[in-house]
């Protein structure tokens, strides 16, 4: 047991280069959620990429042979997302607000979890997809609404029935 605990090696680089490419690959989602003014952004983002990374990658040491191991591992972060993300979402009287954030929160632990195994083009297209979703899916729903509130119709007042 005792076998696991060894002193690991102290090689920065491979670590700096996986935290700095999540925090990267982060931190534009974090800055459209900013530029639309939501509860998380600039800082949340990065930091949950950052996280989810330094999470596998500390258990790197510890479960070399347990791929059953490290599954437990995202798990957790998953779990712990699934948290995070349930905070940014808000129930109003008639709509609920945050589900894109809260959205956006998952896929960037996913994007951290990937970097941290390795799977750098996996976060790449996690980050990609995200930011397509979010920039454009947004301009077309405010188009909608647009149309909306145009195609509603006008007020009548009830003397004009009369």
């Amino acid at each position: 047991m005792l076998e696991n605990f060894q002193a690991p090696s102290f090689d920065l680089l491979p670590h700096a280069v996986a935290l700095l490419t999540a925090y990267a690959l982060a931190f534009p989602i974090g800055w459209n959620r900013e530029q639309e003014e939501r509860s998380a952004g600039l800082r949340t983002f990065p930091l949950v990429a950052v996280a989810s990374c330094g999470f596998i990658q500390a258990a790197e040491g510890l479960t070399p042979d347990s791929p059953e191991a490290m599954a437990r591992i995202v798990e957790g972060i998953i779990t712990g997302m699934g948290f995070i993300g349930g905070g940014a979402i808000l129930q109003l009287k008639d709509s609920v607000k945050g589900t894109a954030t809260a959205a956006s929160l998952w896929v960037t632990g996913a994007i951290g979890v990937a970097v941290g195994l390795g799977s750098y083009d996996t976060a790449v297209m996690l980050s990609i997809v995200t930011l397509v979703t979010l920039a454009v899916l947004s301009r077309i729903k405010k188009r909608a609404g647009d149309d909306d509130a145009i195609r509603e119709p006008a007020e009548t007042s009830v003397q004009s029935e009369l």
